[in-house]
């Protein structure tokens, strides 16, 4: 058929546009059958030889989906800003259920679009009246854990022009003080008293002066009042404000696309936090790209449930539920303990789950733990290898054989509906996504960014469910690939740092003109600080990090992200943070082992005893350093870029123990000094 179409006079990409053309109007059998491909795992190894982008003329790739060489902006009409977007939820949704809340035990309570609407209409009318303007230079901060106030807080802002700028505990007080002064915040929207207090005493002690008013969305105590009253701040609840709103309702003022919709102030490993600051039109771009990209495989409706867990402060959870808003879907909130996740889930029966890789790595170890004899675990990988097989050739389905025997409890555990999990954040192991992939049964997506393109900027490819990579651009920006000579990374090898521009692409840092240089070039390309490579069918592999790099005593350069990702394969291994310095000639580490896969890791080596006595146990931490090595070898790791030493650790470096960013990065000065007195140990027996 291919040489027909070109002796007909056709050229190759338009056959390819043909293809996809037939993609859209028809069913698969029919397209089997005109292309003469006898099976489907034919089928999808055609279109995985297919590249996912396509290059311009300054060496930049971008999609192939999408209408022509312009960059995707929005994907409807009359949805350009977030207040468009739920606007339109409300329209299609014929005023269904939106924000869903949950007590212990209880089924989910929810509120309609319309609620939703008029509530933020009522706050955003009540926070002009207490003295903030329609524009956008009225930075409002939210300082809340998930839940439908903070949904109608951000609502509330739209609505009236305002700015939302979101506070979160882990950024630490120096921060948050840090944020308010940086942003000129005067008002500050709290869930609990707790957090009111916090912010009552650095106004006690002079440290954020523009501080005037909080409101509370918890009931609090007349105390709290008059303590406020003291230092010239006013503490209203969310419905006294919402009620005066009402009283003295003003029309709304909508923002426009170009109009800030939000500072996202992203906690970095060092210094200060940098305030993203984020139009209307970067978020819709955005979601627009994903949209675009699956609109083959899935198309949201009303009847779409999301549960929210994953924290609001950061993008890629609000991406997910802008998507879920524009289309009158629903959105359940967890009840605020990470434990109770899966009760939530059982309750809700969500159909898109958000996930970090952290999280699905979790599931993974849950579900072979509980295969613990040798004939259990190998029915379960015989059964996912029967899986997988069918999800490379593009079927994905929960009705097998091998779910009812195998896979039918896991898929029950996150409700029972789930159809689209989404994962960024971090890097997915290829051997977790693949398995999940099969044992859930539902489309697996995995995307990768930063807060300053939005969230995403490579997203996988439907029927591409091959792992190892992070997929190919979305419609919405280009990505290229710049050499890193110190790192020895070349554009024309196809390896470089990561650069995206586009619609998506972040106007800078607010008021910070210097790190606003460091990332944005004079084009407009994002610098993002990642090494990546061009893999043969145009997708992106991130391969190692630019920044976090140091030189060893004899002169080599180290990046150790790279090399914390391969020995965190180690089947043992939780979490890794290896060290060097310039001063010595190699590299250290520190370990936390699993507790849930180590103590059987152990005795299968003959090492037996509790979890703390393996942590102290020299022989186990000589098998975990072989294991590692090993994997270095396998992996092409140089001799200086393995550790010669490591300190077993039994504590998880954690957010709550200040080891690990709201974001589940590694903070790297921070766990230099708080492993201080080990790793001059190791350093001392390892001369």
């Amino acid at each position: 058929m291919l040489t027909f179409f070109l002796v007909s006079g056709g050229s190759l990409w338009l056959f390819v546009e043909f293809v996809l053309s037939l993609l859209e109007k028809m069913q698969t059998q029919e397209i089997l059958r005109i292309l003469r491909l006898p099976e489907l795992g034919d089928l999808g190894q055609f279109f995985r030889s297919l590249s996912a982008t396509t290059l311009d003329s300054g060496g930049a790739r971008r999609s192939v989906i999408g209408s022509g060489p312009q960059l995707l902006t929005h994907y409807y009409d009359d949805a350009r800003t977030m207040y468009q977007v739920f606007r339109r939820g409300l329209s299609i949704s014929g005023n269904g259920p939106c924000l869903g809340f949950r007590k212990p035990n209880q089924p989910y309570q929810w509120l309609s679009y319309q609620e939703v609407a008029d509530r933020a209409e009522f706050l955003g009318s009540g926070l002009l009246q207490h003295n903030c303007k329609a524009c956008t230079d009225q930075f409002i901060g939210v300082f809340a854990q998930n839940r439908p106030e903070w949904i109608i807080a951000e609502l509330a802002c739209y609505t009236y022009s305002m700015v939302v700028v979101p506070l979160y505990d882990t950024l630490g007080p120096g921060a948050i003080r840090y944020i308010i002064n940086t942003a000129d915040i005067s008002t500050v929207i709290v869930d609990k008293p707790q957090k009111a207090v916090l912010l009552l005493e650095h106004v006690e002690r002079k440290e954020t002066p523009g501080l005037k008013l909080i409101i509370l969305m918890d009931p609090f105590e007349e105390a709290l009042k008059e303590r406020g009253q003291k230092c010239g701040v006013v503490i209203k609840s969310m419905q006294a404000v919402e009620d005066c709103g009402q009283e003295n309702h003003h029309a709304p003022v909508p923002p426009q696309p170009d109009d800030l919709s939000i500072v996202c102030f992203t906690s970095g490993t060092t210094g200060n936090p940098k305030g993203a600051m984020l139009t209307h039109g970067n978020v819709v771009a955005d979601f627009s790209g994903f949209l675009k990209v699956t609109e083959s495989q899935w198309a949201p409706t009303c009847a779409d449930v999301h549960i929210s867990y994953l924290p609001l402060a950061h993008m890629f959870e609000r991406m997910v539920q802008s998507v879920v808003y524009c289309h009158g879907g629903r959105v359940g909130f967890f009840q605020g303990d990470i434990r109770l996740l899966s009760d939530d889930m059982k309750a809700l029966c969500p159909t898109i789950f958000p996930v970090v890789p952290r999280l699905l790595n979790r599931m993974y170890d849950k579900i072979f733990s509980q295969a613990n004899t040798p004939l259990k675990r190998w029915l379960l990988e015989f059964a996912a290898k029967r899986k997988q097989a069918e999800v490379r050739s593009g079927i994905i389905r929960n009705d097998s054989i091998w779910d009812e025997l195998f896979f039918n409890k896991i898929q029950a555990s996150l409700g029972g509906c789930v159809r689209m999990i989404v994962t960024g954040a971090a890097p997915a192991s290829p051997t977790v996504l693949g398995f999940l992939r099969a044992a859930l049964g539902c489309q697996v997506y995995e995307g990768y960014g930063q807060t300053e393109c939005t969230a995403g900027c490579t997203f996988t490819t439907p029927g591409d469910w091959t792992s190892g990579h992070v997929g190919a651009p979305l419609p919405c920006n280009h990505i290229k690939l710049v050499d890193v000579e110190e790192l020895n990374y070349w554009a024309c090898k196809a390896e470089g740092e990561i650069c995206v521009r586009g619609p998506n692409v972040f106007k800078g840092y607010l008021k910070d003109p210097d790190r606003t240089k460091e990332a944005l070039d004079s084009d407009g390309w994002l610098h993002t600080g990642d090494i990546g490579k061009w893999l043969p069918a145009g997708t992106l592999k991130v391969i190692d990090r630019k920044k976090h790099i140091f030189k060893l005593a004899q002169g080599e350069y180290v990046a150790p992200e790279k090399i914390e990702n391969i020995y965190i394969r180690s089947q043992p291994v939780a979490q890794i943070y290896v060290h060097g310095d310039s001063l010595k000639a190699f590299l250290v580490g520190i370990v936390v082992p699993d507790p849930e896969v180590m103590p059987s890791w152990a005795q299968k080596r003959g090492i037996e005893g509790t979890y703390a006595d393996l942590c102290t146990s020299k022989d186990l931490k000589k098998a975990i350093l072989e294991d590692m090595v090993r994997l270095g070898k396998e992996s092409g790791l140089h001799s200086f870029e393995q550790v010669k030493a490591i300190h077993i650790h039994s504590d998880m470096f954690s957010v709550q123990n200040g080891l690990l960013t709201p974001t589940l990065k590694a903070k790297r000065p921070e766990l230099r000094e708080y492993f201080k007195k080990q790793i001059e140990e190791l350093y001392s027996i390892s001369m």
